[in-house]
């Protein structure tokens, strides 16, 4: 439990949105990371439509699509040991934002069905790396700072968690625009604009950059600051990333639901349990609205008993969400469902970058690098798993394999809280 001394500090730090407000990196940040966020989950669900619909290629061939991501992780591992080596993490932004930029707009002229499969798996598997730089360069400023604002964790934690947010209101509002975009200009205008919002992140950064490695102030360092990449240019060892690795795969393992929920669910409710389209989707609306309110108070409760203690909640309620698809049969067992869905991302969507960077804080960019390219290789789990799965056991029993998922990580969430691995 935090002591006196600390929550007087607490409450004596500036709230955590007024720092990002006040700040041109956070606060470009959080306008890259929306932009981000609002052009992949607009592209995102019309991706199978368009090879279906456009290149004429089979459900089964379109499905295949999502296992290009597993390029995903590599290319965020060679970004993120560049940046760890370099410092130049803004430089290395810029980059990966072209490079999706460039690669949205082939995707939208992509006249043959090999063109997306090649194009997802060569160029646009560096430009997930765009936000893990950000995130990284965020970092730097926080412990930048801590020497002379003293210990800066819980207001930092703040501050990353409002400017992760920012991404996830972009996936709330992505998937709509996206389909409208779609359905009125067609799926390659919307591909485009994609592009054009993965380009647009440059802008808010302006012409921000990050200190040059062995030019940043020796005296604002804290003696019990993480090192950064000034003072490191190794590539950490395997047994150093052993219990980043540890977590990101239990962190797949929760994820990989995403994916199976996302193609399945609707089609239950509406083909077998009949429930009208107004109703469905407020269903689906209702998870990340929960998910925006509970991310700051995650933030809030991790003060208390612990990131790693939260995350086996989190996990947990993911168990609780896909057994709710699997065996209630009822609207009101969906919404259960997707409340529970809610409560799990607004845990890891609010603390999952922060626990990865402290897991490996020698080499934070290649942490973030790493935990942020997690998703592709969980929606490629995911897609796998739910076709399997609905074929073996059916609607609604396929939201079972995504519960044993669950099990394993919270299993592994609770082995790591009781580690001397452990983050608070």
């Amino acid at each position: 439990m935090p002591s006196a001394l600390a929550d007087a500090k607490v409450a004596a730090a500036p709230s955590a949105l007024r720092a990002v407000l006040a700040s041109p990196l956070y606060r470009g940040a959080t306008i890259a990371l929306f932009l981000s966020g609002l052009g992949i989950s607009a592209a995102a669900p019309q991706i199978t439509l368009f090879l279906v619909d456009d290149l004429h290629t089979s459900l089964t061939t379109a499905g295949l699509y999502y296992l290009t991501n597993i390029t995903a992780p590599l290319a965020g591992y060679l970004i993120g040991t560049r940046s760890d080596r370099t410092g130049k993490r803004l430089g290395l932004f810029r980059i990966c934002a072209v490079a999706a930029f460039l690669g949205w707009t082939a995707m939208a002229f992509s006249t043959q069905v090999w063109m997306p499969f090649v194009i997802s798996s060569v160029v646009l598997a560096f430009s997930g790396a765009a936000g893990s730089q950000l995130f990284a360069a965020i970092h730097d400023s926080l412990q930048e700072t801590a020497g002379d604002a003293g210990d800066t964790g819980d207001i930092g934690d703040g501050i990353v968690s409002v400017i992760r947010m920012a991404l996830t209101a972009g996936w709330i509002i992505g998937p709509v625009l996206g389909s409208l975009l779609a359905a009125t200009a067609g799926p390659r205008v919307m591909l485009a604009c994609t592009g054009i919002c993965a380009l647009a992140q440059i802008v808010p950064m302006g012409f921000a950059r990050t200190p040059e490695p062995g030019n940043a102030p020796t005296t604002t360092k804290s003696t019990t600051a993480p090192a950064s990449p000034r003072e490191h240019h190794q590539r950490p060892g395997l047994s150093a990333m052993l219990p980043l690795l540890a977590f990101t795969g239990l962190y797949i393992c929760v994820y990989a639901g995403e994916p199976i929920k996302y193609g399945y669910l609707t089609i239950y409710m509406r083909t077998d349990m009949h429930i009208g389209t107004a109703v469905s989707g407020a269903v689906i609306a209702i998870q990340p609205l929960i998910e925006l309110i509970l991310m700051p108070v995650a933030v809030l409760t991790a003060r208390r008993i612990g990131m790693m203690r939260l995350m086996v909640l989190g996990a947990g309620c993911g168990v609780g969400a896909n057994l709710c698809f699997a065996l209630t049969g009822d609207t009101i067992g969906m919404f259960a469902g997707q409340i529970l869905m809610g409560c799990v991302w607004g845990v890891f969507a609010a603390l999952g970058i922060i626990v990865a960077q402290r897991l490996l804080p020698e080499a934070v960019a290649t942490a973030s690098a790493i935990f942020m390219s997690s998703p592709a290789l969980a929606s490629a789990m995911g897609g796998v798993t739910g076709g399997i799965g609905v074929d073996l056991l059916g609607l609604p029993h396929v939201f079972l394999a995504p519960a044993v998922y669950g099990v394993i990580a919270t299993i592994g969430f609770t082995v790591m809280s009781r580690s001397r691995h452990t983050v608070r």
